[in-house]
């Protein structure tokens, strides 16, 4: 019998989540005795177009995954089953623990070009391995809070649920994405799994095939809403408007049923909705609310409540869970010091910021966000709060600071708030935010 395919990675694992090149590296500077400490910065140098801000998400999680990692025997007996390895090494790799800082932003911290989300440091081998997981961890989450946010922004307080868990790519997005949705400030999912793990409400109404699997609609109506008490109901499988009376009948005719709420999946969601309260209202039903989904995005939600759509939730499913316009960020992960000496890679278009660093952001007298400054770790700056902070000292996580990180929703909320309007806009287009250079790094970074 053949052995079962394992659907996740578990921590036994995690040594081999890795590109070939991270472990022929540890081999080498294993040979070349080099074990002096090295610092690894995380940052992106450009925006995608369809983004004027990032929303930092899975630092907290890359770094607890970090203090894990071992390679066990079994690891160990497959990496010596390729013939690159050396006995002598694969038997130092046994002891291999992570025993470094991290440094992170906060989790749901507003972040732009060049500005460093984490910071590794640690002997040479142990901050190297870490870069293919970290920018695994941190890109689809960070690429998935920050598509998500822009729709939680575009509903204008109103509750967006995701329903993308089918089209995801692969089942750890899926599960992974809804945490990064948490952080962005969405109201619930559909994915049992994702939500119970991370703590995001359940929501859902039905499938299409439910109704179709009744001989007549309002039978289906009738029977979910016996079964589920203030329940939604999906009334666009045949004539969306017909369904919608077809609810209010069922109401008025067994005054036992509650119905929460109508969902439609289709057509012109605007004219929909707007005849749908109608009927609504005026069969006194205004507490029943309106929920719209079907192929939405920021700027489909935008513009049905420019549009004054009376539609109180949305379900966003497919570009939101693969972030369509913007699916990657050009995400680095990169030497900036090594045995006390800063270091820059000098290649066309991809220079680095040398040396350990500190993010400063700097608000106005009304506590609106001025602008970023980037300066080195142990420079004196008289003005901005120090966002990067200790996450795991000495290959240990820091309780206090993990606890920091998982408020990381009202994170989001508070600083949204404190941006300039034009960091908030959903068009394309700069924000015009300013992120500079500290004296001290301007001047390092010239003189590497």
């Amino acid at each position: 019998m053949s052995e079962p395919i394992p659907v996740q990675v578990d921590d036994s694992e995690l040594a081999l989540l890795t590109d070939l090149y991270q472990l022929t590296m540890l081999q080498a500077y294993w040979k070349e005795r080099m074990h002096e400490r090295a610092t690894f910065s995380l940052y992106f140098r450009k925006l995608p177009p369809t983004r004027r801000f990032m929303l930092a998400c899975g630092q907290q999680h890359a770094a607890a995954l970090a203090s894990r990692i071992r390679f066990t025997p079994s690891a160990l007996e497959r990496l010596a089953g390729t013939g690159t390895f050396d006995d002598a090494f694969l038997d130092w790799l046994a002891g291999w623990r992570f025993s470094g800082d991290i440094w992170t932003l906060p989790e749901g911290t507003p972040v732009f070009q060049n500005e460093p989300f984490m910071e590794v440091e640690a002997p040479i081998a142990e901050a190297q391995l870490l870069e293919s997981l970290i920018m695994n961890l941190v890109q689809l989450e960070t690429v998935l809070a920050s598509k998500a946010v822009r729709i939680v922004m575009a509903a204008r307080d109103r509750p967006v649920v995701d329903f993308g868990l089918r089209r995801m790519h692969g089942i750890d997005a899926a599960v992974r994405g809804v945490r990064a949705y948490r952080t962005a400030g969405l109201a619930g999912t559909s994915n049992v799994l994702g939500g119970l793990r991370h703590d995001l409400a359940l929501n859902g109404t039905m499938a299409h095939s439910y109704i179709l699997a009744h001989d007549h609609e309002h039978e289906a109506f009738r029977a979910f809403a016996r079964h589920y008490p203030g329940t939604t109901l999906l009334v666009d499988t045949h004539d969306t408007l017909e369904g919608v009376r077809k609810v209010i009948e069922l109401m008025r005719d067994d005054p036992e049923v509650r119905v929460n709420a109508i969902r439609l999946d289709s057509g012109d969601l605007g004219e929909l909705a707007r005849g749908a309260r109608a009927l609504l209202d005026t069969a006194g039903h205004a507490e029943v609310k309106i929920v719209a989904s079907s192929g939405l995005d920021e700027h489909k939600i935008d513009a049905l409540l420019e549009d004054d759509a009376p539609i109180d939730a949305f379900g966003v499913g497919t570009e939101m869970g693969v972030s369509a316009d913007a699916p990657v960020i050009d995400l680095s992960y990169k030497l900036v010091e090594y045995a006390g000496m800063p270091r820059v890679k000098h290649s066309p278009g991809k220079i680095n910021l040398p040396a350990r660093k500190q993010l400063y952001r700097r608000r106005d007298a009304d506590g609106r966000y001025a602008g970023d400054i980037i300066a080195l770790r142990d420079e004196p700056i008289e003005e901005g709060e120090p966002l990067l902070a200790p996450l795991v000292r000495a290959g240990r996580i820091d309780e206090a600071e993990m606890a920091r990180a998982d408020r990381a929703r009202e994170r989001v909320t508070d600083a949204l708030a404190r941006f300039p309007e034009d960091v908030r806009r959903l068009e394309e287009g700069e924000s015009g935010y300013p992120v500079e250079l500290s004296a001290g790094l301007a001047r390092l970074q010239s003189s590497t």
